[in-house]
C-alpha cells in the first residue's frame, strides 16, 4: 500500500460544470482511494470503486449517488494515481467534478510524483478467464427512461453498436490494445498499444507517449453540450476541438493519433476502480467508460475469473 507524504492542493475548472473546484489529497492508512464532498454537510467517504460507479452517460466516470454525494470525471486523476503507484488516499473536493487541468493525466502525474511515499507493490488482480463486455449489453436491460436518456446524452452508443471491451489472461502486467473508429476524417480508425508493468521504463513510456493526450470533441457540438450541462469548462488548452468538417482540429495535436492514446488514459483510470493492478490483456474496440465498468463488474461477479495476489 502506497500513500502520499503530505497533503497536496489542486484547483481548476470542471470540464462539464465550468466552475472552479478545489481538491485536497490527503495521506491515508486505509487501503483504497476515497473521495469526500466537503461542500456537503456530513458527507461520507465515497469509494472510487467499480461497484460504486453510478453514471457514465456524460462521457465520463462518476462515482457515488448521482442525486446526492457524487464526483464526476475521476478517470484522469485515477490514471495518474495508478501510474505513480498511489493506492491509498483521501481526496477532499468542494464540488461535484474533479478539475480537468490540461485535459489529460500529465499535470496530475507531475503533482503526485512530488509527494508519493516510498512505493510498495500494489495489490495484483490476475485475470484467469476471458471476459467480454459488449455494447449491446449496455442497453438491453435498460428501462425505457434510461434508454431515452442514453440517446440524448450519449447517442454514439447506438452508432457504435459492435463495440466491446475484453479482458483476458496476461501475467506480465496490463497490456492494452485500443481501437477507435470514427466517421471524422481526422480520426478515422486509430489503434494504439501499450504495456503497463511495475518497471520505471513502463512508467516513463506512459508519461512520454500517452500522458499528455487530451480529451476531444466537435466544436460544432459545443453549444449543444453546454445547453445540456456538458463542456462548459472546455477551452483550447484542455480539449482537442474538431472542426466542423471533421477533417482537422482547431488546436495543435501532440500526436497524430492522440485521440486513441487518450482512450488509453481513460481505460487505465477506469481499470484502477478495481482497487488494484489488473494483470491482464485489455482489448478495447470502440470502447467507452460504460464498457470498462461493465467488464469489471463481469470480472468480479465470479471468483473463478480472477486471483488476488
Amino acid at each position: 500500500m502506497t500513500s502520499i507524504l503530505k497533503k497536496v492542493k489542486i484547483s481548476g475548472v470542471g470540464i462539464h460544470s465550468g466552475e472552479m473546484v478545489n481538491v485536497v489529497v490527503l495521506p491515508s492508512k486505509k487501503p483504497g482511494i476515497f473521495f469526500k464532498r466537503v461542500d456537503i454537510k456530513n458527507s461520507a467517504l465515497i469509494p472510487a470503486t467499480y461497484d460504486n460507479v453510478g453514471e457514465t452517460l456524460m462521457r465520463n466516470t462518476t462515482i457515488g449517488d448521482k442525486n446526492g454525494a457524487h464526483v464526476q470525471t475521476i478517470e484522469h486523476l485515477m490514471a495518474a494515481l495508478f501510474i505513480v503507484g498511489i493506492d491509498s488516499a483521501i481526496i477532499e473536493i468542494d464540488g461535484p467534478e474533479t478539475p480537468i487541468l490540461d485535459g489529460s493525466a500529465y499535470e496530475f502525474i507531475k503533482i503526485f510524483e512530488k509527494v508519493v511515499d516510498k512505493k510498495t507493490p500494489m495489490k495484483k488482480i490476475v485475470v484467469k478467464k476471458e471476459i467480454v463486455a459488449k455494447r449491446n449489453e449496455l442497453v438491453k436491460f435498460m428501462p425505457f427512461w434510461k434508454k431515452l436518456k442514453t440517446i440524448i446524452f450519449n447517442h454514439t452508443i447506438w452508432r457504435r453498436g459492435n463495440g466491446y471491451v475484453k479482458l483476458s489472461p496476461n501475467e506480465s502486467g496490463l497490456l492494452i490494445d485500443a481501437t477507435l473508429v470514427y466517421g471524422d476524417k481526422i480520426i478515422g480508425t486509430q489503434s494504439y498499444s501499450c504495456k503497463i508493468d511495475e518497471t520505471k521504463k513502463s512508467k516513463d513510456n506512459f508519461i512520454k507517449n500517452i500522458s499528455k493526450s487530451r480529451t476531444f470533441g466537435k466544436y460544432a457540438e459545443w453549444e449543444w453540450l453546454k445547453a445540456h450541462g456538458m463542456g462548459r469548462g472546455a477551452n483550447e488548452n484542455n480539449v482537442i476541438a474538431l472542426n466542423d468538417a471533421g477533417d482537422g482540429t482547431l488546436n495543435r495535436l501532440y500526436y497524430s493519433n492522440e485521440f486513441v492514446r487518450h482512450k488509453i488514459i481513460d481505460a487505465i483510470g477506469d481499470m484502477f476502480t478495481s482497487g488494484g493492478f489488473i494483470y491482464g490483456h485489455l482489448e478495447s474496440y470502440k470502447g467507452s467508460h460504460a464498457l470498462n465498468n461493465l467488464v469489471l463488474r463481469k470480472l468480479f461477479s465470479d471468483k473463478s475469473n480472477f486471483e488476488i495476489i
